[in-house]
């Protein structure tokens, strides 16, 4: 998937939008840490539409979605909860958010990075990092690839413009090569691991669960590449205008994400139970097996939301050196300049997000974003 980009040399998040958003977001989330069980007094649109990412069957929305602890998100937030399915990743939300059918998301880094000089009106309100060890590579068990370094000319399948991506770029550099040093091939993660099972790939750069799941279906045919990272930051962005019209809203639906992740850690056992009861998996199976483990290990995208909070240094951070690399390396066909990526809180003034892009020259863009 290509994200259009921006025909202006310059292009970001309205300032006026960010420092309005921002006032009333750090002034709702001041109390982060608090219980927010009772019932939304503030303004709330009549609907609110919610990406789903992947089937939807597990994960913090599935266990919103069935009350989990006792909760009922619509009642908790006073508005009506639509739950848009269909997307594979979270770059493909972006498109969505643009069109106006869908108003919040997960979002990685990746995906923040491409939207903005695209145009699509997001506001970042809140960020975590993600588990240092969700993404797997995966290569054939009876590969001559043992280091970053024997990846040099290899056929290798990662979801173009996603967190493999990063992943890939870094390991790489590990070994002094860059992404041209390798045949890359964008893949979605189903199509991935069919070329990778009839190997016609020499490797494969995912996260969990699909790399999880990938090596207990091939057993003992397949390995993992030692010293992988993920690097990015994971945030959850809304569509600016309804982010300007609600921000007390998205506030308190952040603190909500947070406490049902908490749960679900706490809970591992009858969290993926739960899941498999609606639909995730088969009950009591292999892929139940592998989710509480998962759960257990804390290496599921969502995992670490536990630490969700504010946006803050760090995390604009990590997006600037992200950015920074796909454009380097052609990934983000526009330069992506974040002089700050968070909103000013309730204690400090910080300076406001600041996303803005430099067109590239059109023979430049030589990569399409997944």
């Amino acid at each position: 998937m290509t994200l259009n980009g921006s025909t202006s040399n310059r292009v970001g998040i309205s300032r006026r939008t960010v420092l309005s958003v921002g006032t009333g977001f750090a002034s709702a989330s001041a109390g982060f840490g608090g219980a927010s069980r009772a019932l939304a007094a503030d303004p709330a649109p009549s609907q609110l539409t919610v990406a789903v990412i992947g089937d939807g069957r597990t994960g913090v929305w599935a266990s919103l979605r069935a009350g989990v602890g006792g909760r009922n998100l619509e009642q908790e937030l006073g508005t009506k909860i639509v739950w848009q399915p269909g997307f594979t990743a979270s770059l493909p939300v972006m498109e969505a958010i643009k069109a106006g059918s869908v108003d919040f998301t997960f979002a990685t880094a990746t995906a923040v990075v491409n939207a903005v000089p695209a145009r699509v009106p997001i506001v970042p309100l809140a960020a975590y990092p993600l588990p240092a060890d969700e993404v797997d590579f995966l290569v054939q068990a009876n590969s001559s690839i043992k280091t970053a370094a024997d990846l040099k000319g290899k056929k290798i399948a990662h979801q173009n413009g996603t967190t493999g991506t990063y992943s890939l770029i870094k390991y790489l550099e590990t070994a002094g090569l860059r992404l041209s040093d390798v045949q890359a091939v964008s893949l979605s993660g189903a199509d991935a691991f069919t070329a990778f099972a009839q190997g016609s790939i020499d490797g494969w750069i995912h996260w969990q669960p699909a790399t999880a799941l990938a090596l207990t279906k091939l057993g003992g045919k397949s390995r993992l590449l030692p010293d992988v990272k993920t690097y990015d930051y994971a945030f959850y962005v809304a569509r600016s205008d309804v982010a300007l019209e609600y921000p007390q809203l998205f506030a308190k639906f952040v603190k909500i994400i947070r406490e049902t992740q908490a749960y679900i850690f706490a809970h591992p056992a009858e969290s993926v139970a739960l899941w498999a009861s609606q639909g995730g998996f088969p009950p009591n199976g292999t892929e139940q097996a592998v989710y509480e483990k998962l759960v257990r290990d804390a290496r599921l995208s969502e995992s670490t939301a536990v630490a969700l909070k504010p946006i803050d240094d760090a995390a604009a951070a990590s997006a600037q050196d992200l950015a920074d690399n796909f454009h380097a390396l052609g990934v983000l066909p526009n330069k992506v300049d974040d002089h700050s990526c968070s909103a000013p809180s309730s204690t400090r003034r910080r300076r406001p997000l600041r996303w803005s892009s430099a067109r590239k020259r059109p023979h430049e863009n030589t990569r399409e974003t997944s």
